[in-house]
């Protein structure tokens, strides 16, 4: 047993821990390759120099020591040479496609975004912390009316017999926004892991509650049956390629039972659900960002906030709902 686990989360340590190789077309985009080969030379780009790329006179960049004295912010943030050499290649370079009436392209994995404040993306940061403090108001919320306003158990547990998944999903969705803000912030090799363990270790568990929940498994061995097959699964290389198709999965599973459960609150995880998918498709449908902001991938991100709000709303009636009628079943 002690040897299964180990693997399980060697094998799930290990598929986090591998990089993502991005090319772009504008990677590959001559003027733009020049324009960021000459600005690691010179620190400059067009009438634009940068305080991090200055060189000694034996031709040895002074980054190191330039970079350890800008503030602490922009240390955490790393804006060195090649990063502001390869940043304002590019706004640049948009900026002659635009006028020669050329669509914007991707560089390095992304599109063009326009920083501010020093953040990468900043509308999906912003909708990103949105969507926690949405997920952290839920988790609050339903705990308070769990454990303070509804009727518990002699021995101080819930009737709702999905309290504590519920709760630990609320933790693994703060936890979730929180490393998708910091990585849209800055994008680096730790940033980027982070964010996408947080997200397949959420969608892998939101799959096992959705069919707890729909199937109406309420006894503990019968949950870890469930549960065991799915978490190795989601080890596998499958996810590691499209984690994706666990949105659909569950998003399936929650729209067939909403179809056939007399749930009073159904209306609100059917509007989640279609509301899920329309905005998934978001996600498939790329498209450059507008105004340098706001492009497919951050839309979803604001998508999500109200689904975010709608989905706790239903899980508060959903304890109260099962409360309820476990009582008057007691009775």
């Amino acid at each position: 047993m002690m040897a299964d686990r180990f693997w399980i989360v060697f094998i799930v340590a290990f598929y986090c821990l591998i990089g993502v190789l991005n090319a772009s077309a504008g990677d590959a985009d001559p003027v733009y390759r020049a324009c960021v080969g000459q600005c690691e030379k010179t620190g400059c780009v067009a009438d634009k120099c940068f305080q991090h790329c200055r060189f000694s006179s034996s031709g040895v960049p002074a980054d190191g020591s330039s970079y350890m004295q800008e503030p602490l912010y922009w240390q955490w943030k790393q804006w060195y040479c090649q990063s502001d050499c390869r940043y304002y290649c590019m706004i640049n370079r948009e900026k002659e496609r635009e006028m020669a009436g050329q669509s914007p392209i991707k560089y390095h994995g992304k599109w063009p975004f326009k920083r501010v404040f020093g953040l990468q993306e900043p509308a999906s940061v912003a909708f990103s912390l949105l969507n926690l403090a949405v997920q952290f108001h839920g988790w609050v919320s339903f705990f308070i009316l769990s454990y303070y306003k509804l009727p518990l158990r002699q021995s101080k547990k819930t009737y709702y017999e999905y309290t504590g998944l519920w709760l630990i999903y609320g933790l693994l969705s703060v936890n979730s926004w929180f490393w998708s803000a910091v990585f849209h912030s800055r994008d680096v090799d730790l940033t980027e892991k982070l964010d996408y363990c947080s997200v397949v270790i959420l969608l892998g568990y939101s799959l096992i509650l959705a069919i707890l929940r729909s199937f109406s498994v309420r006894e503990e061995a019968a949950r870890v049956m469930v549960a065991a097959p799915l978490i190795a699964f989601v080890t596998t290389h499958l996810l590691y390629l499209n984690f994706y198709k666990f949105d659909y999965a569950q998003l399936i599973l929650w729209a067939v039972w909403v179809g056939i459960t007399r749930h009073p609150s159904r209306w609100k995880l059917w509007v989640d659900v279609v509301g899920g998918g329309l905005a998934m498709l978001l996600e498939i449908f790329d498209f450059p960002p507008y105004w340098g902001f706001l492009d497919a991938h951050s839309l979803w991100h604001a998508a999500t906030i109200p689904l975010g709000y709608l989905l706790w709303s239903f899980v508060r009636d959903d304890a109260e709902y099962r409360t309820m009628d476990l009582l008057k079943k007691a009775r």
